[in-house]
């Protein structure tokens, strides 16, 4: 089961809804025996709910990112806690609302995060300590403390805990022998591992733990909840800027600072977008005055091309990775444009 209508339609759609809705998130590693047909049942249960947005499912547990409608919520809350494995699950609801998704999507995994790790490398009947939003803060001021990013860089280019160590890393199975390699000689230290919205610290703090890191922490909840706790406590938010998100949206600002630089002109920027050519589509930081100037692509090359009829555009997809050496995008993100285009040869 899939929604087979265009992105058009899909967006047509939304626009005639007369309702709000509330973007919210929920993740519980548990045994599922059958993923498939928790797949099935879900996409027919929550399709009949309006409900739009990413699920994966595996035999390790579920993650999930909706968009529901707000009159639906409490007959949504009420299904869930008809599901054994998700009574009483934490329901995260996003800090900024927006248009998140415009399709419901449930992929059966083999993780529902992608670490690619072997299940004698950690044991999730124990897994790092989890803090509120005000112990998270109080426990950072231990001069043993260090807080880990466990995210991708391009998310903690736009907001990160302050002092945080953010691996170097654009995939979440180089993350961890990253993160161990980085604090090979810490094992002693308070390690404080966040994230989104809790899940891959998860698995990261058993990994951790089984490693032989000896006070592994996590921030309940992540970046999410954390912005809700600091608002309602009136705690200081030791986050700086935005955090990243894998919708639509692709951030939420939790504070108004700005650490993230325009990959283009190096200025300082915290809008992360798609490049407007579809044959590159690769996201990146790109500040108001070079979304004119490049008109929302990531090169000049893009530029070029989306003004190419698509005739032509199809013909030259073959070799469009020849034009990539002249992109003025910075070092850290070219490699990856060869990686893209390359698809297409």
């Amino acid at each position: 089961m899939f929604n087979k209508k265009s992105k058009i339609e899909l967006n047509k759609d939304l626009e005639k809804e007369s309702f709000k809705r509330i973007t919210c998130s929920f993740y519980r590693y548990c045994e599922i025996d059958n993923p498939e047909e928790l797949r099935d049942t879900l996409y027919q249960n929550l399709s009949d709910f309006n409900i739009l947005g990413r699920i994966y499912v595996a035999t390790e547990g579920i993650n999930a990112q909706i968009s529901i409608p707000e009159h639906k919520w409490n007959d949504f809350q009420n299904y869930i806690n008809t599901l054994s494995f998700l009574t009483g699950i934490k329901l995260k609801k996003a800090v900024q609302e927006g248009i998140s998704f415009i399709k419901l999507t449930i992929k059966v995994k083999e993780e529902i995060v992608a670490y690619n790790i072997s299940k004698d490398t950690y044991d999730m009947n124990k897994v790092g300590k989890h803090l509120s939003a005000s112990e998270f803060n109080q426990s950072l001021e231990d001069k043993d403390s260090i807080v880990v990013d466990i995210r991708n860089y391009y998310e903690s280019e736009v907001g990160k805990f302050e002092g945080a160590i953010t691996p170097d890393v654009d995939r979440s199975k180089e993350l961890l022998p990253e993160i161990v390699e980085l604090l090979a000689d810490k094992k002693d230290k308070k390690l404080h591992l966040y994230c989104t919205g809790g899940i891959r610290c998860e698995k990261a703090s058993s990994y951790l733990l089984k490693q032989g890191f000896k006070e592994v922490y996590q921030l309940d909840g992540g970046i999410v909840q954390y912005a809700h706790d600091v608002k309602e406590e009136g705690l200081s938010s030791k986050f700086i800027g935005k955090n990243f998100v894998f919708d639509n949206r692709l951030g939420e600002r939790i504070t108004e600072d700005i650490i993230g630089k325009c990959h283009q002109c190096g200025e300082k920027a915290d809008s992360h977008t798609n490049c407007a050519n579809d044959a590159c589509h690769i996201l990146f930081i790109q500040c108001e005055k070079c979304a004119i100037k490049y008109s929302a692509c990531c090169s000049t090359d893009c530029e070029d091309f989306t003004k190419l009829d698509m005739d032509t555009q199809k013909e030259l997809r073959k070799d469009i990775a020849k034009t990539v050496s002249s992109s003025k995008l910075s070092s850290k993100i070219k490699p990856k444009l060869y990686k893209l285009f390359n698809y297409w040869k």
